[in-house]
């Protein structure tokens, strides 16, 4: 699943995302593409419980 997070502006922002994703789901395959502002994970967890995730890790999404 791909996530635009408009918020995410550097390497310390990609840090905290996938530091909350793993979390999450320490198995997630997580892939951040930082000039374009798009987090994508593969996890078994459901999209709505990855975007509060984020949400709560001060990266919401859109």
């Amino acid at each position: 699943m791909q996530f635009n997070v408009p918020d995410m502006s550097c390497g310390h922002c990609a840090g905290v995302i996938t530091k909350a994703l793993q979390q999450l789901d320490a198995d997630a395959m997580i892939s951040i593409d930082l000039p374009a502002k798009q987090v994508t994970v593969e996890t078994a967890q459901e999209r709505q419980t990855v975007a509060a995730a984020l949400t709560e890790a001060g990266y919401p999404t859109e």
